[in-house]
This record gives structure tokens, C-alpha cells and sequence, in this order.
């Protein structure tokens, strides 16, 4: 059964080529329509599938559509061609705090987070002590979280959307948070989400953890499907592409 099917997706982007550097400038070339752009495609019809409980890796250079395509599955982008196909709801975890309001608690943002993600108010009071537990914020989360350190806020994130059990679960870099200990626990936390039956959708610029974590790689090259296939076999042919020498 597919939980995830991308089928043919594009997206276009227009880039401002004029060197405008106010947006006064801006709005004044606009209304005389003398505001010029160039299109660039993020992706170019990108389509695969991804299986109930599969962990599908994705990897490629910097700007090759990886985060592009994890929005559009997430709802954040709408794609200008192609469709995606859910057959659950998606917990993202990308872009580690962006759900999050700074003026609030890490306790408010529990519940605003989880709300954003679609629980209810009784789900989250349920999960509260193990979404505290897991942050390790203790008394800090009585604190708004303006007043927390980068490595404090992601390890909320982290927890809020790690302690939900998602039954489709997107990662953007997402074990790369805090320290090199709560990294561990949070891996550890990845590998039992993936245990438990969870589809996964996962970015890494790791290729050793892509190749450890993932049944299927899909391998993106300037917006395009370069390659799939077994993870062993698509992080093999990455891995020599990276190490090619320089031309």
C-alpha cells in the first residue's frame, strides 16, 4: 500500500534579475511592469511512491530539490505541475521551531505546535510529561521560549513532533539537533518510529546513516530523479559521484 506517491511533480520559480535594492524600487517597477524575472525549475516532474512502513532516504548536492519536495509532500508548497497522494497525515519535522510562537512557554508551544500538527488538546495533555521528559527542559519550560538557546528550542521541536507516533514522518536534517548525547537519543527515538511501523521520509547529508536507515534511496540532481533504488546500491553510486575528481 503507498503511503506517499509524488507523481510527476514540478515547481517553477521566478527569480528577480533587476538589481533593486529597495522595495519601493520594487513596487515601482512592478506597477510599470518593468519588474523582469527568469524562471528556474526547483524540480522538473520528480514521481515515486513510498510503501507503509518503508524508510525512503533522499539525497543530493545542495539545491538539488531535496527540502522542495519534503514541503510540497508536507503542504507547505504547492507544486505549479504533478500531484502528491497521501494515504495518512503528516507529521514534518523540518525547519526545527519554525511552528513555534517566541512570545509563548515551551509549555503553550506543546500545544500550539501539536494543535499545527493536528491533535487534540487531550492527546497532548496525555503526552505532555514524555514530550517534557524527553526535552530534558525541566523548569525551562515555564520560560518563553525567546529566552532559549538554539540547542534548547530544537530539542522541544524534536520532542513535540518525535513523541506523537506520526504515521507518516518527514526529517529534514533533523538528527543533527543538540547535543552530540541527545543526538543519540533522538536516533535512537528515529529507529523506533521506524520499528513501529511508520513511514519515513528522510534527509541527510550522512550517507552512512542514509545507507544504515533507509530500505529505498531516491537520489535528486538539480530537481531531477537521478537514480533509485536500494539503499546500499543508490549511496554506493552517490558516494563515487562526490568523490569524482574535480573536472
Amino acid at each position: 500500500m503507498d503511503m506517499v506517491k509524488v507523481e510527476h511533480v514540478s515547481i517553477r520559480f521566478r527569480l528577480q534579475t533587476d538589481r533593486i535594492s529597495s522595495i519601493k524600487e520594487t513596487m515601482v517597477a512592478l506597477l510599470k511592469g518593468k519588474l523582469k524575472y527568469k524562471e528556474f525549475w526547483a524540480l522538473n516532474d520528480v514521481s515515486f511512491s513510498v510503501e507503509k512502513g518503508e524508510v525512503l532516504g533522499i539525497v543530493g548536492h545542495n539545491g538539488a530539490g531535496k527540502s522542495t519536495i519534503l514541503k510540497i509532500i508536507s503542504g507547505i508548497m504547492k507544486p505549479t505541475t504533478g500531484k502528491i497522494t497521501l494515504g495518512a497525515n503528516v507529521v514534518p519535522m523540518m525547519e526545527l521551531g519554525s511552528g513555534c510562537d517566541y512570545e509563548f512557554t515551551g509549555r503553550e508551544n506543546v500545544f500550539l505546535n501539536g494543535a499545527i500538527l493536528g491533535y487534540s488538546k487531550e492527546f497532548l495533555m496525555e503526552k505532555y510529561d514524555e514530550i517534557l521528559a524527553f526535552s530534558e527542559l525541566g523548569e525551562f519550560i515555564q520560560q518563553p521560549i525567546r529566552n532559549y538557546s538554539s540547542g534548547m528550542l530544537m530539542r522541544l521541536a524534536f520532542s513535540i513532533a518525535a513523541v506523537v507516533n506520526p504515521e507518516i514522518l518527514i526529517c529534514d536534517e533533523v538528527l543533527a539537533v543538540g547535543d552530540e548525547r541527545f543526538q543519540a537519543k533522538s536516533r535512537k527515538r528515529m529507529m523506533e518510529l521506524m520499528g513501529g511501523g511508520t513511514t519515513v521520509l528522510f534527509v541527510s547529508h550522512n550517507i552512512d546513516q542514509i545507507r544504515e536507515m533507509c530500505n529505498r534511496v531516491v537520489w535528486l540532481d538539480h530537481g531531477t530523479v537521478k537514480m533509485i533504488g536500494a539503499a546500499d546500491t543508490v549511496c554506493s553510486a552517490y558516494r563515487e559521484w562526490l568523490d569524482r575528481p574535480e573536472e
